[in-house]
Order: structure tokens, then C-alpha cells, then sequence
């Protein structure tokens, strides 16, 4: 009686997976995009694949990463103010040529918080009403463009210095918009 107990056990596990297997469609969203441009520079440049190359590669990638990719860098440890160092976790699984699927996989188990990161909507430029818009959500665009706007104080203020600074930027949208 207890073998069939701990057979319908087994049967049960084998059934029904637990929630660390395999990653839904748009999980870890920022750590399969991230790891699969870093992967990619590193056959660039011909980089030798070794664990402590790839870590050096990593740490310099993070050094110039914002947003997002930056809090991943966080919590894999790539960054100096990082509290916890989790970059062997990637090394050396790439220095084996592993699918970042299957890395980011690996690191979800280990902290899901890098998997629950996901990039901001892209806004359109081009059809987007700026006066519709938050300032919360203009003050975003001129910092995705590594912009400011010192001595804003208004909308207006904001919605000005993006229509100054859009063909410098996004030429295809300054092209495109008839009402500003």
C-alpha cells in the first residue's frame, strides 16, 4: 500500500512540473535579450571562451548598461554596488556555449526577481499625442535619449525640449509628425 502511495506520488511530480522548469513565453524578458546581445559580442571579438574572460567581458558591459539591463546586472553581481555575486552563474554556462534560455532558467531558480524584469513600452513617437501624455512618461523619453530638462517646470516646458531635441534623436518621427 505505501509503494502505491509513493508511486502515484512520483507519477503526480512527473505530471505536473514544478514552477521552476521551463519559462513561459516573455519570462525573464530582459535576461534572454541581455545575455543573447552579450553572447553575440563576444563572437564578435573573438573573445576566448573561459570563465574569468567572460567575466571581465560582462562587468565591462554592465559598466554602460541603463535601466533595466542595469538591475539585471545587479542581481548577477556585474555591478560594484552589487550585494551579491551570482556571475559564475552566467560564466561559465556561456564559456560552454549553454542557450541563454537555458542560463536564464538556472538563474530564475536561484532569484526570481530576474526573471520579473521586463523593458518599458516603447512609445511611438510618430502617432503619440505628447500633450496626452504624463510628465512622468516625457521626462522618460529625454532620459532614455540621455537628456535633460533643467529649468522645466511645466508640460509645456518638457513637450518643447522634446520636440527641439526629436530629429536629433528620432528623425523619423520629427519627419512623420504634422501636428507639432
Amino acid at each position: 500500500m505505501l509503494s502505491l502511495g509513493g508511486f502515484s506520488l512520483a507519477l503526480a511530480i512527473a505530471l505536473f512540473p514544478g514552477s521552476g522548469e521551463a519559462l513561459k513565453e516573455g519570462d525573464c524578458e530582459v535576461c534572454i535579450a541581455f545575455l543573447g546581445k552579450f553572447y553575440q559580442s563576444l563572437e564578435r571579438n573573438n573573445v576566448n571562451f573561459n570563465s574569468a574572460e567572460i567575466e571581465q567581458a560582462i562587468v565591462k558591459m554592465c559598466k554602460d548598461a541603463k535601466g533595466k539591463e542595469n538591475r539585471f546586472c545587479y542581481y548577477i553581481g556585474a555591478t560594484s554596488d552589487a550585494a551579491t555575486k551570482m556571475i559564475n552563474e552566467v560564466s561559465k554556462p556561456l564559456s560552454y556555449h549553454v542557450p541563454v534560455e537555458k542560463i536564464c532558467e538556472k538563474l530564475k531558480k536561484k532569484d526570481s526577481q530576474i526573471c520579473e524584469l521586463k523593458y518599458d513600452k516603447q512609445l511611438d513617437l510618430t502617432t503619440v499625442d505628447l500633450k496626452k501624455l504624463k510628465v512622468k512618461d516625457l521626462k522618460k523619453i529625454l532620459e532614455e535619449w540621455g537628456e535633460s530638462c533643467k529649468g522645466c517646470a511645466e508640460k509645456s516646458d518638457f513637450i518643447r525640449k522634446i520636440t527641439e531635441l526629436m530629429p536629433k534623436y528620432a528623425p523619423a518621427a520629427a519627419k512623420a509628425r504634422t501636428d507639432l
